[in-house]
């Protein structure tokens, strides 16, 4: 179904002065737009009566020609509504409602003979998004932003799950504590990484996650970020406002812009549900459809890769210990191999046997190509080729091998930061993909850009990671971008992006760990925007049984790692660790073979940012159903009510527990595997050990 209504439509030869106000379908949310001193505008966001949003200012800084600020008129108001369903390629329902009640505001500027700007609020039962559009006008052509000024005045000091400000990482463990305690608590969360550029004391990052005093959840973020500036948010801490704050560029300025042209949608999700934020589709409905006719060749992948054991120490990325290469003037067939590199060819069968014996779609090899000796931190323009294997890795026999058993591979590019020695070799590196069975590609954005002066999350960097995804459709390959901007819904126009990274993923679990609670907090803030590849599955969380010299630890139970499956929804799912530590729990493994990576339908059951999620899904296609349930590193009773299975049916369930003396840092491994019976009425409780969780699997039983 697609409806767009034109309810209401108002045009003044004069002046519209009276504030404009709109509902959202369900009514719950009230948005008011209206010029206040000075012909400034702002708005207002009510949700069942309770201020989310207090009046706050709206705008964009210009730096030369006159700004958009203030001296405006309201010129033309128009209202509609809107309410369709569709289909995503992939994702955590089958069909998505996009309803919502529209403003768009006209506003004519004094100071500047005929020259306008639109405001444009949707309101959704879930929440708001609004941008800035600048149409094609005699008095408009090119501009330069020196900053976005829209604000979010807050009711309350919330409660807040935060990371620092960072035009460069997300990379941090996020805090948890009020708004008002950030300016104290943002040195200590300030940890190390390889490229970081943080810009005030009470700078945050989106999405941010926030509950009021009085039981309202918040969470603000922004949608369809194209050709523009990643928006921080800097928090006046005595008013409790937080101010949008544009990545800049080398020289300072946050955005090159040419009308006609358009904002990026800035959202704010609400509900007096922590459930609700968990389920909202707010994000994709304000982004536009999919841009390829052709979609065939985009698939879901559950993958095993040469991974973990370089991530741990165990093994090396690099095929010697030279600290000195230049590509194309070594022959690496004359120099001596270090004994741990791991992506040679016999090793990387030994994984496409596995994952051809289970059932898994690709194979991931990190370090295969020439170059891992001297990449790190060097701020090197021509640090790769993305063509040139190693002389222990033999592309053509891979590619045969693999091929042999149902298996394809996932190719590798890290780009050392270097962006323009990427785009310089892109066409050939996808074109080698293609002719060597490849259709997915992880990229790698490690250490500061390149060219020098750019920000990992500026217009110029933004625009290079969308091109990397269209010319990577154009070879019909799919992209999983780590360390490049954080998603805001792209994937369902570019739905080859089927994975970023943007955050703290496992591998911290060997560089100190990550803390308890993190996964209970990421899908409501970094998964907001998209998916993520976690890479979960770690069985051994002792680091140091790979790599003795390591005593870093997961900081989870092996049964809240099955969990995560379901929790950290993604359709790009890793069996991160090693295959002969799978080899010993073949039992629990059995839960990553079974659990499906897309999905039909997504119940959240139960959650708490930062202490619980309970999350069902049902499998796409097929009459499977799977829960995840995780705590953080408090022991907790997961409550599982089963209303969500269809009525007048028998079920088998399979669940996944923790041991009676599972403990995260204490007895991580412990777990125990049942059978039973379950209906719709059924409804259990669950004991979830500190740092654990569960997982279940549910078939209907055929009589």
């Amino acid at each position: 179904m697609n409806k767009f209504i034109p309810a209401l439509f108002l045009f003044a030869f004069g002046l519209i002065a009276e504030a404009q106000e709109i509902t959202s379908p369900d009514k719950n949310l009230t948005l008011k737009f209206s010029l206040i001193q000075n012909g400034v505008p702002s708005y207002e966001l009510n949700y069942k009566n309770k201020p989310v949003i207090k009046s706050s200012k709206l705008g964009i800084e210009t730096k030369d020609i006159p700004s958009f600020l203030d001296g405006f008129t309201i010129a033309k108001v128009e209202n509609t509504t809107f309410d369709e369903s569709w289909n995503p390629v992939w994702g955590e329902q089958k069909t998505i409602r996009n309803h919502y009640t529209e403003l768009l505001v006209t506003l004519a500027q004094k100071s500047v003979k005929d020259r306008i700007i639109k405001v444009r609020f949707r309101l959704f039962n879930d929440g708001l998004g609004f941008r800035y559009e600048f149409p094609e006008q005699e008095n408009l052509t090119y501009f330069v932003i020196k900053e976005e000024r829209s604000q979010f005045a807050l009711a309350g000091d919330h409660k807040a799950f935060w990371l620092p400000g960072d035009f460069d990482t997300q990379e941090y463990s996020t805090v948890t504590s009020n708004l008002s305690e950030v300016r104290g608590k943002m040195k200590e969360a300030v940890t190390p990484n390889a490229s970081q550029q943080t810009f005030s004391d009470t700078g945050l990052q989106t999405p941010l996650m926030m509950k009021s005093k009085d039981g309202l959840y918040i969470n603000i973020h922004e949608a369809a970020l194209v050709d523009y500036s990643c928006m921080h948010l800097e928090l006046d801490d005595k008013n409790m406002v937080l101010n949008a704050f544009l990545t800049p560029d080398a020289v300072g300025d946050k955005g090159y812009m040419q009308a006609p042209t358009q904002s990026p949608w800035r959202t704010i999700v609400v509900s007096d549900k922590a459930a609700d934020i968990l389920a909202s589709k707010l994000i994709l409905n304000l982004n536009e459809p999919t841009k390829y006719e052709d979609v065939s060749w985009i698939k879901p992948v559950k993958y095993v890769g040469v991974w973990w054991e370089m991530i741990t120490g165990k093994s090396s990325w690099a095929y010697n210990d030279m600290t000195s290469v230049k590509l194309g003037e070594l022959d690496y067939s004359k120099t001596k191999p270090n004994g741990k590199h791991a992506a040679n060819t016999a090793h990387v069968k030994e994984y496409i046997d596995f994952a051809s014996k289970h059932g898994f779609d690709a194979v991931l090899v990190e370090g295969w190509n020439e170059g891992w000796e001297d990449w790190f931190g060097k701020s090197k323009d021509y640090v790769f080729d993305f063509v040139t294997p190693y002389p222990d890795f033999d592309v053509k026999e891979l590619h045969r091998y693999a091929a042999s058993k149902g298996v394809k591979m996932m190719m590798h590019h890290e780009t050392s930061g270097s962006i323009r020695n990427y785009e310089r070799h892109m066409d050939k590196a996808y074109q080698f993909m293609v002719a060597n069975g490849y259709n997915s590609v992880k990229s790698g954005y490690v250490g500061d850009i390149i060219p020098r002066g750019e920000y990992h999350y500026g217009q110029w960097a933004n625009n290079h990671y969308l091109y990397a995804i269209t010319k990577a459709a154009e070879y019909k390959i799919m992209v999983n971008a780590h360390e490049a901007v954080r998603p805001t819904g792209l994937s369902r126009t570019y739905p080859n992006l089927i994975g970023n990274e943007a955050a703290r993923g496992t591998e911290y679990e060997a560089f100190g760990g990550n803390n308890a609670d993190h996964t209970t907090i990421l899908p409501f803030t970094r998964l907001m925007g998209g998916p993520m590849d976690y890479t979960p599955g770690i069985f051994q969380t002792k680091v140091s049984a790979y790599n003795p010299d390591n005593n870093s630890f997961v900081h989870t139970t092996l049964v809240k790692q099955l969990a995560l499956y379901v929790t950290m929804y993604s359709p790009l799912q890793m069996a991160a660790d090693l295959p002969e530590t799978y080899n010993k729990h073949l039992d629990a493994f059995q839960f990553i073979k079974d659990v499906a990576i897309d999905w039909d339908e997504t119940n959240i059951l139960e959650a708490e940012p930062g202490d619980y999620i309970t999350i069902a899904r049902k499998a796409k296609g097929k009459n499977e159903w799977f829960i995840g349930g995780i705590t953080d590193e408090n022991a907790r009773v997961g409550n599982i009510n089963f209303d969500f299975l269809p009525k007048g049916k028998t079920y088998e369930v399979i669940i996944y527990a923790d041991g009676k003396d599972a403990h995260y840092e204490k007895n991580p491994q412990s777990y125990a595997i049942k059978k039973m019976k379950v209906t719709s009425k059924t409804n259990l409780k669950q004991q979830m050990a500190p740092g654990g969780g569960f997982a279940i699997s549910i078939k209907e039983v055929v009589k």
